[in-house]
């Protein structure tokens, strides 16, 4: 039961943001799979999975379900385009170039070079696209790939490689280098390289930049800029042995190294150092330095502290007399410490002279150093001597200093002289600590002089480092002190006779000895005063971080190093831990990685993960990625910390890349967030519109966190309907459903208020029907809501019975609910309805309000029903209730509709006085409405009342004076209207900037056009290709040359132009014999999925047949076909009467079977070219083929020799006869030619006039096989004749053979 709960809460949720939520509606469109879920739904109780178990599979179940959601890869793939569909992405670059390729079947390098060059010349100017570059390499690449021994000029390559460089398609690049590499084509352009290197190191794919500067090593110098980007990624990673040999490259190819930046190259000479490379480093440094580059105290501080790893002084001191400098303070003190702990004071003092020498300048620490370790070997004078010299410099010993004096006092058994030294270190007002009281303690207990150390009990006690009551023994507090327990040491008095145990004495001459563990006593005595010979800040640090004091840490961290001791790896552990947990210490944390980067690396796998989150919150990524790479390398776990760290920090920073890298390697890990940062999480996700990880990241969710299961899915339901995903949404819910989620009343009152808000109401009403149903009542607002709407959509039952529902639940509202059925009446035309409703309404005693009244006149309105609008008026008038502008507007439209113009100006004229404030907005609307009318007299009467009134008009008035001026044809006028418009800094609507130029142009005022054009330019205004079409083919009068240019700017501008205009420049280019310009217009428009008319085709066809590109013309007609339009017999008789008058009778042959089947019938010219030719092939044709062109091109056309086989059986006689007529002496053969030819005109004319098909006639040719003679002719006509006009036979044989008679006896 609870489940249910909590999922009827989350659907409330849900369908809350689908009321407030602003959508797009072809994204409403899409929660279709939410009516199974409404229609499905029930309200009897279902057995459901309601463990968290029930959520596993969710995301994924979604992303199959709504792929186009989740599918990266929308944007087209060029990988296997046509050269038309590269040529049509590139082409509003560079149009002009593009519409040259389209036709050419093999471009030459030339023509590749001529696009590249102007592609990247207009892209110079525009920006580079990198979806139009890579259109362009996939042009290159098919040029490659498609003609067959094509080569790429060098310079093509190197212009292609520089521009996908660019726009970052690195990867096309190394394919292009490879393949010219292939070729034996080595590009030497270091520029193009540079960038290549610059651009993988941008991407992050080091490993890749470092492969192509290996490649060009040696061969190509790359740009100092490249050179100096890689080392500093290089460094950057911490990738030593790469970043020295680049380092050294540069060296070697003689860059001047103070153009590097002085970071990046100290960088690689700190790198040297810490991997104990320190001659590499050492050498470096020289450079600089022969560059006159002062090298800084940090690099030289780690040339400093990799010669004291190495012990190696004397090179030490080689290299600062090499470079002549002086170490600082802190890297003297680090030699110092180094050669005491190695080899001691003598050793050391020698250097110290050296140093000075050079120029280093000891402070106060530098000898306390030396005083330290002198006390520590028991030269006591020495130390003195250094105390000395240190006062003669008016230097003030330290506090440790004191402390090493005081214990070497006592070490060396002088414990008188140590109060001198306190007494000293007061006066100098060096201020003592809790250090210097322990060891004056543990001084003066080892030597016994317990009176002493009560006195010391007592400062410590004054100087607030201890609290001492009265009653408790000092010396007792001395040795808790020094940490002895305090029934562990006693003082006893020796009363043997001999006094054997006696120790000491006190004042009064009584022997003494400590009861207690002598030996060790005074071990811990010693200890304690060697410890503060040298001090111990490992112990000191690790005691305050386990205090959590890390500020007091990270203060004795810089003593340490200022005494010249290094920090260890479990310092820095300590401290890294401690210093992460905090969240405040960024700063000091870099600093200390930044010292100790070769200890980082060396770092447990729980300090590194400490170490990454707290940069990650940081926003400080490049830190975290470093560490993170170091932990992956070292095979350490990340855990989810780190994880949310690392993903959250790439979020803010809006780092895609590196953000998805991590995504899948954290889901590789099987990462989950705290609660805490799902939400955090989620919202990132969306604003980068990584959904399907969005999706995986609520299954986990839902999964391991229950209880958050109704915040997550309401806030990720919340964000899918904000970015339009309503598939995702519908979808998810099913599958929330599906697993135990039930939809509640209120539930359905959020849905259909969001639904109703984007005016989905049809998905609406489907909701509302489904709620229904189930016996759910609909709230008030979204009943009122539905009401009108039902009656708009024809649903006026539906409407009833949700009034009545609504009277049920809230039978105070009827009122409301009248109004809202009376206002759906209305709107739909069903006055005679809402008529009744009123009249119920009074005889119920409810006096309609304005409101009411209102909707009935706008009612009445809409089935033009003037007489009874005029008497609600009235009734309104008597009862003072104000006219709606909504009632007004629909009123003057009537009126004026049905010319009573003069009635709509007096009603404006008595609507002014009731709405003053809206005075213009009832102005403009009569002026809407005059328009129509054609009645601009009137208009320009009320626009001189307004200015009268000294009423100003706004922009919606001079936007309906220039469109109704345009639509009564006054151009000129409108033009004058839409200037002053524009002077008074007012936008016109691109609806009438369209209808002024496309009148300007249809008056021929192309200047005044183009001008116009211009200032919308110049004002950002968008041109559609309406507007531009119609300038383009205005200037076509003037010329096609200013019309190319302008078409070409709309290209350009990403306006394509219609085929009106295509057109019209292809007939232009024809009638100038430009054909060449024709049809490179032409391609381009059939790429553009543009249709010519058939005249254009006509036209083209006609032109390529007139300049003999028959073959062309030929292709086009194909195309035709092919593309489903419907050839005219004028394009085929073109074709075929040119490939005739070539003699190509193949051709005609061929064409004149495709003109068939198209169902023309050719004519007698081109029936007669065939026959007059046929005798003179009639012997090669034999010869080559067992069947002639006239046999196929009839066979085609349904006749064959077996149909006609009887007839020519019966004709057998006459033919005999004929031949006999025909047969003669040689000189009648010239005769016989011409009989046939007039007999075969009759023939035709004859059988014309008689109605028989060209099929029939062509069917005499070839009854008798396609022989070419006469009597062939003669029977093939009478065959024909019997076999479908009988009624014809008599009458064509009689005819027919007295023709050729007479044509005979006469020639």
């Amino acid at each position: 039961m609870r489940g249910s709960i909590n999922t009827i809460a989350l659907y409330n949720e849900l369908l809350q943001v689908l009321s407030t939520s602003s959508l797009h509606k072809p994204h409403m469109k899409q929660v279709g799979s939410l009516y199974s879920l409404f229609s499905s739904s029930s309200s009897s109780t279902t057995q459901v999975d309601s463990s968290p178990n029930c959520f596993k599979g969710i995301a994924q179940s979604v992303i199959v379900r709504c792929p186009q959601y989740f599918d990266k890869s929308k944007v087209q793939d060029f990988a296997n385009a046509s050269l038309k569909d590269l040529l049509l992405e590139i082409s509003g670059l560079v149009p002009q170039l593009t519409r040259r390729l389209r036709r050419v079947s093999e471009p030459k390098p030339e023509d590749v070079l001529e696009l590249l060059l102007g592609f990247e010349l207009q892209c110079g100017k525009v920006g580079f696209d990198a979806r139009k570059v890579e259109s362009l390499w996939g042009v290159f690449k098919w040029v490659s790939e498609k003609v067959e021994g094509f080569k790429h000029k060098p310079q093509s390559c190197e212009v292609m490689t520089s521009m996908l460089v660019r726009v970052g398609l690195l990867r096309e690049v190394e394919v292009l280098l490879s393949t010219m590499e292939s070729q034996g084509v080595l590009l030497d352009s270091g520029e193009i390289y540079s960038d290549l290197i610059e651009g993988y190191v941008g991407d992050g794919e080091l490993d890749r930049a470092l492969a192509v500067y290996d490649r060009i090593r040696g061969r190509v110098v790359p740009s100092l800029q490249c050179c100096g980007v890689l080392l500093d990624q290089l460094v950057g990673m911490r990738k030593t042995q790469l970043a020295f040999r680049v380092c050294s490259d540069m060296v070697e190819m003689g860059f001047d190294l103070r153009d590097v930046k002085k970071a990046t190259f100290e960088g690689v000479i700190r790198l040297l150092c810490r991997d104990g490379k320190i001659q590499e480093a050492r050498d470096f440094v020289k450079e600089a330095v022969a560059f006159e580059i002062k090298p800084s105290n940090l690099v030289l501080n780690e040339v400093a502290y990799g010669y004291c790893e190495k012990k190696d002084f004397d090179d030490l001191m080689s290299f600062y007399a090499e470079i002549k400098c002086a170490p600082e303070v802190v890297a003297g003190n680090r030699v110092m410490h180094s050669l005491c702990s190695h080899f001691g004071t003598r050793r050391a003092e020698p250097y110290l002279q050296e140093l000075e020498l050079l120029g280093f300048n000891p402070d106060e620490v530098t000898f306390g150093i030396m005083i330290g370790w002198s006390c520590r070997e028991r030269k006591l004078k020495s130390a003195f001597l250094y105390l000395s010299e240190m006062l003669r410099r008016h230097l003030n010993p330290h506090v440790c200093t004191y402390n090493a004096l005081i214990s070497g006092v006592f070490m060396e058994g002088m414990w008188k002289h140590a109060g001198e030294v306190f007494a000293e270190m007061v006066d100098r007002w060096t201020t003592p600590d809790l250090s210097t009281f322990r060891f004056l303690l543990a001084g003066y207990c080892k030597a016994r002089q317990f009176d002493e150390a009560k006195r010391i009990v007592f400062d410590m006690a004054s100087h607030g480092l201890i609290q001492l009551s009265s009653d408790e023994d000092p010396l007792t507090k001395a040795f808790m002190v020094l940490g002895f327990k305090p029934l562990a040491m006693t003082l006893k008095r020796d009363n043997d006779v001999g006094f054997a145990k006696t120790e000491f004495y006190d004042n009064l001459g009584n022997g003494l000895y400590l009861d207690t563990d002598l030996d060790e006593y005074e071990k811990r005595m010693t200890g304690i005063l060697e410890d503060c010979l040298v001090p111990d800040y490992y112990s000191l640090m690790k005691k305050e971080c386990n205090r959590g004091n890390l500020k007091g840490a990270l203060v004795l961290a810089d003593e340490m190093i200022r005494w010249g001791q290094d920090l260890s790896l479990s310092m820095i552990s300590d401290l890294l831990k401690g210093l992460s947990a905090s969240h405040l210490h960024t700063k000091e944390i870099t600093s200390i990685v930044d010292t100790k980067l070769h200890l980082v690396n060396q770092l447990d796998q729980e300090t590194l993960n400490f170490l990454a989150q707290a940069y990650g919150k940081k926003g400080l990524t490049y830190n975290t990625r470093i560490v993170v790479n170091g932990m992956i390398e070292r095979h350490l776990k990340i855990n989810n910390e780190t994880y949310t760290a690392l993903v959250k920090g790439f979020c803010k920073k809006e780092n895609l890349r590196d953000l998805n890298t991590c995504w899948n390697l954290a889901q590789i890990d099987g990462w989950l967030p705290r609660p805490e940062d799902c939400k955090f999480l989620i919202e990132c996700l969306f604003s980068h519109k990584m959904l399907r990880e969005a999706v995986q990241l609520l299954e986990s969710i839902l999964i391991s966190y229950p209880d958050l299961m109704s915040d997550m899915c309401h806030m990720i339901l919340d964000k899918l309907f904000v970015t339009g995903c309503t598939g995702i949404a519908s979808t998810l819910l099913e599958e929330l459903e599906q697993r135990g989620n039930i939809l509640d009343q209120m539930a359905y009152n959020s849905l259909i208020r969001g639904l109703c808000k984007e005016k989905n109401f049809l998905v609406a009403f489907t909701v509302l029907d489904s709620m229904l149903a189930k016996n759910f009542a609909p709230c008030l607002d979204v009943t009122l809501q539905l009401i009108p709407r039902l009656c708009k959509a024809d649903r006026f039952g539906k409407a009833v019975h949700l009034k009545e529902i609504g009277l049920r639940e809230k039978s105070s509202f009827s009122l409301s609910l009248d109004h809202a059925l009376i206002e759906g009446c209305c709107i739909s035309g069903k006055v005679t309805e809402a008529t009744t409703l009123l009249q119920n309404m009074l005889l119920k005693g409810i006096h309609p309000d304005a409101e009411i009244y209102n909707f009935l006149v706008q009612g009445h309105c809409k089935v033009n029903d003037l007489k009874k609008v005029w008497e609600l008026i009235c009734v309104m008038t008597r009862k003072s209730s104000n006219i709606s502008l909504s009632t007004y507007r629909n009123m003057v439209g009537l009126m004026c509709q049905e010319g009573r113009v003069f009635h709509a100006w007096n009603l404006t004229q008595l609507l002014i006085g009731q709405n003053d404030p809206h005075e213009l907005s009832i102005y403009n609307i009569l002026i809407f409405y005059i328009f129509p009318t054609g009645n601009t007299l009137l208009v320009k009467k009320v626009v001189e009342r307004l200015q009268d009134k000294k009423l100003l008009l706004d922009a919606v008035a001079y936007n309906f004076l220039v469109h109704g001026f345009c639509r009564c044809k006054d151009v000129l006028s409108a033009v004058d209207h839409l200037y002053t418009m524009i002077s008074k800094d007012f936008r016109p609507s691109n609806r009438i900037l369209r209808k002024v130029i496309i009148g300007l142009c249809d008056m021929g005022e192309i200047e005044k056009a183009s001008e116009l054009s211009q200032q919308m330019e110049l004002r950002g205004w968008i041109h559609d290709s309406i507007i531009q079409n119609a300038i383009v083919e205005g200037l076509l009068s003037h010329g096609p040359v200013k019309a190319v240019s302008l078409l070409d700017i709309m290209l350009k501008k990403g306006n394509v132009p219609d085929s009106t205009s295509y057109e019209s420049l292809i007939s232009s280019f024809c009638a100038l014999d430009n054909l060449e310009q024709a049809m490179d217009f032409h391609a381009e428009m059939l790429d553009r999925n543009l249709k010519p008319s058939i005249g254009t085709w006509d036209i083209v066809v006609h032109n390529l047949c007139q300049y003999g590109k028959t073959a062309e013309a030929e292709r086009l007609l194909k195309s035709m076909v092919c593309a489903g339009e419907t050839v005219t017999r004028k394009i085929y008789l073109s074709v075929i009467n040119r490939y005739r008058s070539e003699n190509n009778l193949g051709k005609v042959s061929e064409l004149m079977q495709a003109m068939q089947q198209s169902g023309y019938e050719p004519d007698f010219e081109s029936h007669w070219s065939l026959i007059r030719n046929l005798r003179l092939s009639s012997d090669k044709d034999n010869a080559n083929s067992s069947k002639g062109f006239l046999s196929k091109l009839l066979s085609a056309s349904g006749f064959s020799r077996q149909k006609y086989s009887k007839a020519r059986q019966g004709a057998t006689h006459r033919d005999a006869q004929m031949d006999q007529m025909v047969e003669g002496s040689e000189h009648l053969r010239v005769k016989k030619e011409r009989a046939f030819c007039c007999v075969l005109m009759f023939g035709v004319k004859f059988l014309t006039r008689t109605g028989i098909q060209w099929r029939t006639n062509i069917g005499c040719y070839y009854v008798k096989g396609d022989q070419g003679n006469e009597k062939n002719f003669l029977h093939g006509i009478e065959d024909v004749v019997d076999l479908e006009f009988l009624q014809w036979k008599q009458r064509a044989n009689v005819v027919v053979r007295e023709r050729l008679k007479e044509v005979t006896t006469n020639d």
